[in-house]
């Protein structure tokens, strides 16, 4: 994006923030829905600052201008910000000033910092009001600046909305419904509004196109007792849909009307997500409606997944192990022959995905990062950017499919061919972590902190860390990343439950040289039963051969050496039968065992 482009939009926020008394103005990542991906209508942080990745806050002075984000974006951002008047802030890095400590040198004392209500979540926002006043500045709920200075700005999708059959949702919407109520009941409250889009389309058994790489759609739903209302524009739904709909018991009001419809609301108590409700939608209430704070109960229910659901995912990532395969075998040789880049190699994968049924599209823009760009935790090769494989060194791909019955994540990191003893090294603490996570077994209430240590302990020994998280939830034909639950060092208290999907990636980046990771999306799935209570374990669903060229096998302890070996077997015997003579000769090849 040309760098006077940024500077422009840039001096008419300041305009704006002088016409309506603003000091500052915070864009933070997120729509009205709370998403972490968000239609390009609501991109107001990319559009005024130019960097383009899922997790970052903009905050603009009438002086200065800044851009908070973490390490996943730290070389991305970096690199993206060059030219314009944003600096970078690296998140959880010492000496980095929080935003409100950045604004209280920046500003004036009562200086007011204004935020548009209708993109941060109301939690947020108290936070971050109460952080400010300790500060002597004030926030204040503001008009959207983009609303008036964003030309050609892209309106909100208006793509049809699509049934999720039953085949594979594996339950009604209707049960899904009554479900929450009882916990609604459970509760004491009255009503619940549900703004996350993964969570409406999840309960509504509807999906659609509304998000990159996402199959959802904007809309809201408002569930009482006695009715359940899903806000969407009428031109997003078929008579088809709507009379399906209907038929679960769910009436459908233009998107917009739950602007008038929440004030009249006469519901007593209303349970509310603090950290998925925007802060405008709060303000609508009337004051006669308490609200009952707390977690949302769709994405708990939706995290565990029906058997119908888990049969799909065994399913998609069969299929989605088929393609990797033919790509894999496809890969060294086209390298070694030479004009194959991150782009073109991207695109190769994606055609044989698209070629396995109930494909409907990738699930995140594929991530493949040679040599050094594997370092950029969420680096995105474009036309500037993108590197010629040579065949020498690490190529670190990580990359996911939508399928009508699964959604897939997989991360493999492949020698092209000769490689460093650090990368041999570093490739082989990785995957002791992997490994290690992969074979534990834990108390059932035990929540994903607990258990991420197992991943890095091997490279905490070589004085190594990783600064993302090691696994989070995978939606059934949903989003590639989902909660409540997480595996990561910060505390994450929502506990792994059985039916829970959750993948599996340490990894370790050096700048300027490499990056390694290795991921497979797991299953937590029952272990025993016994007098200290119910114990987890973790089933890898993907299927896929892990590169085993680059291992340092005197690193590797034998019960992680029988793992892979293990691993090896089942991914051979689950994918062979479909392969042809050739392909299945390379997967023997690729799955042979190993040993010291």
């Amino acid at each position: 994006m040309p760098e006077n482009k940024i500077y422009q939009r840039v001096e008419a926020l300041r305009e704006f923030m002088g016409k309506h008394g603003l000091d500052a103005f915070i864009f933070p990542s997120s729509d009205p829905h709370a998403g972490e991906y968000v239609p390009s209508h609501w991109k107001t942080r990319e559009w005024i600052s130019g960097f383009n990745g899922s997790a970052g806050i903009a905050v603009v002075t009438m002086n200065a201008a800044a851009l908070w984000t973490d390490s996943r974006y730290f070389l991305a951002a970096e690199e993206q910000l060059k030219g314009t008047p944003f600096v970078l802030m690296k998140e959880r890095i010492p000496c980095t000033p929080s935003i409100p400590e950045w604004l209280s040198a920046e500003l004036p004392e009562n200086g007011k910092v204004g935020v548009d209500g209708w993109v941060v979540p109301f939690a947020e926002e108290q936070e971050l009001r109460s952080e400010l006043a300790f500060q002597g500045l004030e926030l204040v709920l503001s008009d959207d600046p983009a609303a008036e200075l964003w030309a050609q700005r892209p309106p909100i999708p208006q793509y049809p909305i699509a049934l999720h059959p039953i085949e594979f949702a594996g339950e009604t919407a209707a049960s899904k419904i009554e479900r929450l109520r009882s916990r609604l009941a459970e509760r004491h409250a009255e009503a619940t509004l549900i703004c996350k889009l993964d969570e409406v389309a999840w309960l509504a058994n509807i999906r659609g196109t509304d998000v990159h790489c996402c199959p959802v759609a904007v809309a809201y739903m408002w569930i009482t007792q006695e009715k359940a209302v899903l806000y969407v524009d009428d031109t997003k739904l078929s008579d088809e849909a709507r009379t399906e709909l209907c038929g679960q018991g769910i009436e459908c009001r233009p998107y917009g009307q739950l602007v008038s419809d929440l004030p009249l609301c006469e519901a007593r108590s209303v349970l509310l997500d603090a950290r998925s409700t925007n802060s405008r939608l709060v303000e609508l209430l009337p004051e006669t409606c308490k609200i009952v704070s707390g977690d949302s109960l769709v994405a708990a229910q939706k995290a565990v997944k029906n058997k119908t659901e888990i049969d799909g995912f065994r399913k998609a990532m069969h299929r989605d192990g088929i393609a990797m395969v033919k790509f894999l075998r496809w890969l060294l040789p086209a390298v070694n022959k030479g004009g194959e880049t991150e782009l073109s190699v991207s695109r190769k994968l994606e055609e044989f995905r698209s070629l396995q049924p109930l494909y409907k599209g990738l699930s995140f823009d594929t991530i493949a990062g040679y040599a050094a760009h594997g370092a950029i935790v969420h680096y995105e090769a474009d036309e500037e950017s993108d590197s010629e494989l040579q065949p020498k060194g690490l190529l670190l791909l990580d990359s996911g499919a939508q399928y009508q019955d699964g959604t897939t994540d997989i991360t493999r990191t492949i020698a092209l061919g000769e490689l460093t003893e650090q990368e041999r090294i570093d490739y082989t603490l990785v995957l002791k972590g992997h490994i290690r996570l992969a074979m534990l077994r834990f108390p059932e209430g035990s929540s994903g902190t607990q258990l991420d240590v197992c991943a890095r302990y091997a490279m905490w020994q070589h004085g190594v860390n990783y600064l993302h998280g090691t696994g989070h939830g995978v939606g059934a034909y949903l989003n590639v990343h989902e909660g409540p639950h997480q595996i990561r060092m910060n505390y994450v208290p929502a506990a792994l439950k059985a039916g829970m999907t959750v993948t599996n990636e340490p990894g370790i980046y050096r700048a300027g040289s490499h990056g390694v990771r290795i991921e497979n999306t797991m299953l937590v799935t029952p272990f025993m039963e016994g007098e200290y209570g119910t114990f987890l374990q973790l089933e890898a669903l993907t299927l896929c051969p892990i590169d085993k060229t680059p291992i340092v096998m005197d690193m590797m302890q034998e019960d992680e050496i029988e793992y892979l070996n293990a691993y090896h077997a089942r991914v051979y015997e689950r994918l062979s039968p479909d392969l042809n003579e050739e392909e299945r000769a390379w997967l023997k090849d690729m799955t042979a065992p190993v040993s010291k």
